[in-house]
């Protein structure tokens, strides 16, 4: 019987790094890269080595900017500044960021002109927050055969909201419920 013995094999172990990290000094195993000053001129093609020198004389960091390129670019920089740059950007972004909410209203296909001055009212009040308006009847029973009922009752509280939102997408039939969706007015 032959015995086989397990020779562990050294594996490579890369560091993961995602789309907003950049590979930094060290880091970069290249052997030569395109590098680039703070300035953003071009200072040619040399050995990482060198770029590495080149940078610590400077107390600079070398980042790889470009790694899919051949060769890499790699770009004289202060990482730290660079990073809380980008983050002050990107919450500048978020903070700019508006979020539009999706509120529903349901109807019925044998509604009461009250109840639909109250989700008139409701609808109104959501358009005028600036959310979107999903404006939906559920078909019990034998009522899903008379849809068009349903059809006219979403016309004609479209055309009584119109003063406050318009039609994003029409009334239509999704299983047994029609839906319909009322964005709001723009205040220009």
């Amino acid at each position: 019987m032959r015995r086989s013995f397990f020779i562990p094999v050294p594996m490579i172990i890369r560091r993961c790094v995602s789309i907003n990290d950049l590979t930094i000094n060290e880091d970069i195993r290249e052997r030569e890269v395109r590098v680039v000053n703070e300035n953003g001129e071009q200072l040619g093609i040399m050995p990482t080595v060198q770029a590495l020198r080149l940078a610590e004389e400077k107390q600079l960091d070398l980042v790889n900017i470009a790694p899919a390129a051949k060769p890499p670019v790699c770009k004289l920089m202060d990482y730290g500044k660079y990073r809380f740059e980008q983050s002050k950007r990107e919450k500048e972004i978020r903070k700019n960021q508006k979020i539009i909410e999706t509120k529903e209203v349901r109807l019925s296909a044998t509604i009461e002109d009250h109840d639909i001055d109250v989700r008139f009212r409701q609808a109104a009040k959501f358009l005028q927050d600036g959310c979107k308006v999903k404006v939906s009847i559920r078909f019990r029973g034998r009522q899903i055969a008379h849809s068009e009922i349903g059809t006219d009752v979403m016309q004609a509280f479209a055309e009584r909201i119109k003063d406050y939102g318009s039609v994003e997408k029409k009334p239509a039939l999704e299983g047994r419920s029609m839906t319909m969706l009322l964005a709001p007015k723009d205040s220009k």
